[in-house]
């Protein structure tokens, strides 16, 4: 495979489009949690209340995704993601111009998750365009727009510091706005976008074993990354005494791994199957959240959580290689549907956190509690793939497992 068939086999322009709509839709997605310092000490939350504040919009997105996964394979990518973008502008004006109490803070949350449901759009817009040997990259691609938790991460305490957490849901105004506008121009649907089905024959798709294995184990790696993401800069300030705006900047450094190495790890899949990348992923994640829970040095738990945060993000990659194999049609919602156990995944890991942390005055049993997780998703894989090589054998020649 090389690079250079992503013009020729598909639509580049598409896939710039859904890799900018995801980009800044994650980016509005984990605001509050780039903000959650702030917006901590303005209402003094307790360590459980941090946790699940952070939570809230992830949480919301799961819900989301699957009405917005049905919506792309009904009425199509391009007219689902204008209607995303456009209900996302509502919870920044609301948190510019009012949220100053916690309900009002809780509403906003819960708003912000349609931005999270971004990716039950973005992957099947990209991935229906590409053929199969090109699927891990192409989905790589598109899903390395988690990389707005970057922008969120890096700039957010940044402008906080200097106008404040309100005014910077305000200022996320102006990407949001200008993706949109050149989504209207650059995005386009594939002409082999499935015809819409009964609604029933959607819910059909929670009968399969599999729809439940590839939410398990994005649960571990999506719900991993995203839920670090959310609550590193609350865990750099409670543990190891940063500043505010350095905690945002080591959270960006981690955030930054699990962003990047996502295309890769779609990439490495198409080349040696997502199985056996998934399964030393797996194994990594468990060995580096082991490793934070004994609360090293502040360079070497850096370290840690850097590797640790790279290989959920290449396990991301590597799972959405496998999903476009074993369905199709119903890809939009199955994208939903694994999209949202993702963000379930997400909102559990800080709450976990936040939770034990008020219970114990530590993080320990937090980390090592998801280290577990990542053990029993690579077990299950184990299992899961023996099935797989069965079934799939007839395409063995197109695709690997």
């Amino acid at each position: 495979m090389k690079l250079s068939e992503l013009k020729t086999s598909g639509h580049p322009k598409t896939l710039i489009s859904s890799f900018l709509y995801f980009d800044v839709s994650f980016m509005i997605w984990v605001l509050l949690g780039a903000l959650g310092v702030y917006i901590s000490q303005d209402f003094g939350l307790s360590p459980a209340e941090k946790g699940f504040i952070v939570a809230i919009p992830i949480l919301a997105g799961s819900f989301f995704r699957i009405i917005l996964g049905i919506l792309t394979d009904r009425i199509g990518p391009k007219k689902t993601a204008l209607i995303g973008m456009s209900i996302t502008s509502v919870p920044l004006l609301w948190g510019l111009l009012a949220g100053k109490t916690l309900t009002e803070l809780y509403a906003i949350g819960i708003l912000l998750g349609v931005s999270g449901a971004s990716f039950a759009v973005a992957l099947p817009m990209a991935s229906r365009w590409y053929p199969p040997h090109l699927q891990g990259v192409a989905n790589g691609i598109a899903g390395a727009g988690n990389s707005g938790t970057l922008f969120a991460t890096l700039f957010g305490p940044r402008l906080a510091e200097s106008f404040g957490w309100h005014a910077v849901m305000g200022i996320a105004l102006i990407p949001l706005l200008s993706v949109l506008i050149l989504f209207i121009f650059m995005a386009k649907d594939s002409p082999t976008q499935p015809k819409p089905q009964p609604l029933m024959s959607y819910l059909k798709a929670f009968k399969h074993r599999d729809t439940w294995l590839f939410s398990l184990l994005y649960g571990v790696t999506f719900g991993g990354f995203v839920g670090l993401s959310s609550f590193l800069s609350i865990f750099f300030v409670d543990e190891y005494g940063l500043s505010k705006v350095q905690a945002g900047d080591f959270v960006t450094l981690c955030v930054a791994a699990g962003s990047f190495f996502r295309p890769v790890g779609g990439f490495i899949a198409d080349r040696i199957g997502g199985v056996r990348l998934l399964s030393c992923l797996f194994i990594g994640v468990s060995l580096s959240m082991l490793g934070v829970s004994q609360f090293p040095p502040f360079t070497l738990v850096t370290i840690l959580l850097f590797i640790g945060m790279m290989c959920l993000g290449m396990g991301n990659g590597a799972v959405f290689q496998l999903v476009p194999q074993r369905f199709q049609k119903e890809m939009g919602m199955l994208t939903g549907i694994i999209g949202a156990a993702g963000g379930i995944g997400g909102f559990f890991l800080p709450t976990l956190l936040g939770l034990v942390k008020g219970a114990t005055g530590t993080y320990a049993a937090g980390f090592i509690t998801f280290a577990a997780f990542a053990l029993i998703a690579f077990g299950v894989l184990l299992f899961a793939s023996i099935a797989w090589r069965k079934n799939w054998n007839a395409r063995r020649e197109a695709v690997k497992i």
